[in-house]
């Protein structure tokens, strides 16, 4: 073990943290440094201690949120913006939820799903959260809305719940929000694989109960200024290696469909799966004109009558971005004319492509 890796160890150790608790301030960077070295449990043990301390001392304040800020992906605060997204939950939830329901909420964040679900009549809510600064922080926002006589935060993966520990019943409802911008970066099929029938009654309700992969030709006008062709002179051209998909607001001006969508893959939440399509390939009719990529977004059906869906288009505004994958070369395509994409997936991640010369 190396010198580095063995204070490291040596810091970790429950008696330091005790040798510091009349030092709020050293605890918090010790909490600080354990971040940077790779221990964030530990970490953020250690910074909500030092808060717990001196809650009125401003630089054991400002370390602890340097700690808990970093260890919490920026995600978590753009949902909250995301007013649809909101808004289709709340009203699934609405819609769903009856008075004596005990709900299952996968990946709590700031608690918002569970404080619908409680709001909407739910007898017992409990909402699992394996980020231990978020859950934290959810456990928090749940007691200062009033709602923590009805709602248990857990700061556990949902795979490590279990019937008569953490809930004393399976749920009547299951709502999760675990898409990423490709629909599967967080494992939603395997948690849902895992949840659904061990953690939840036969006839539970599952929000959101459908979900997809869209996929339309585009063309991204501003393409040329994403890839480094040249620079200063020097040809820098082998940078497109790294150009596998490029992040956009679904609202970006640049970005025009040039076909009608479709899915690329669609999955059932609500039966539990076992989820097996792995291949797919879909034709896609060009409205004619010059495409220069594949733009791919997500389509949630939340219950039998709402929906949520990031389509790209002018002004448009969602928490999740668009992925735009450029073709190796545009190809102008006349209208009624059809390209094939090809895709492929494993968990938690998916790939696309169109077979050479097309």
């Amino acid at each position: 073990m190396s010198s580095s890796a063995e204070l490291l160890k040596r810091l970790s150790a429950p008696e330091v943290a005790e040798g510091l608790a009349s030092d709020p301030a050293r605890l918090a960077r010790l909490a600080r440094l354990l971040l940077f070295g790779g221990e964030t449990l530990r970490a953020v043990d250690l910074a909500n201690r030092a808060r717990r301390l001196a809650p009125d001392d401003p630089e054991v304040e400002r370390i602890t949120k340097l700690v808990l800020g970093r260890s919490v992906p920026d995600w978590h605060r753009s949902i909250l913006a995301d007013e649809a997204r909101n808004a289709a939950y709340d009203a699934a939830l609405r819609r769903t939820v009856r008075a004596g329901s005990r709900v299952l909420d996968i990946g709590a964040g700031s608690g918002l799903l569970a404080m619908m679900a409680a709001r909407a009549g739910a007898a017992g809510v409990v909402s699992c959260e394996m980020n231990a600064a978020m859950a934290g922080v959810a456990a928090e926002i749940v007691e200062l809305n009033g709602y923590a006589d009805r709602i248990t935060i857990v700061g556990k993966h949902s795979r490590q719940l279990a019937i008569g520990t953490d809930l004393a019943e399976p749920a009547d409802v299951l709502v999760s929000e675990i898409v990423t911008n490709d629909l599967l970066g967080e494992d939603v099929l395997g948690c849902i694989e895992d949840a659904v029938g061990r953690l939840t009654r036969p006839d539970a309700i599952i929000i959101p109960s459908h979900g997809a992969v869209r996929i339309a030709l585009a063309h991204y006008g501003n393409l040329a200024r994403k890839q480094f062709a040249s620079v200063q002179g020097f040809d820098l051209s082998p940078m497109t290696t790294f150009d596998g998909r490029l992040d956009l607001s679904a609202g970006n001006e640049n970005l025009v469909l040039s076909s009608e969508p479709a899915d690329l893959f669609a999955f059932d939440f609500a039966s539990g799966g076992p989820f097996a399509n792995h291949r797919a390939s879909v034709p896609l009719t060009s409205t004619g004109g010059t495409v220069n990529g594949i733009v791919q977004w997500i389509w949630l059906r939340m219950d039998a009558e709402g929906t949520y869906e990031n389509r790209p288009s002018p002004g448009a505004s969602s928490c999740w971005g668009v992925m735009f994958q450029p073709l190796p070369v545009p190809l102008e395509m006349r209208p009624g004319e059809t390209l094939t994409v090809h895709g492929g997936r494993d968990r938690t991640s998916l790939w696309m492509w169109v077979e050479p010369g097309r």
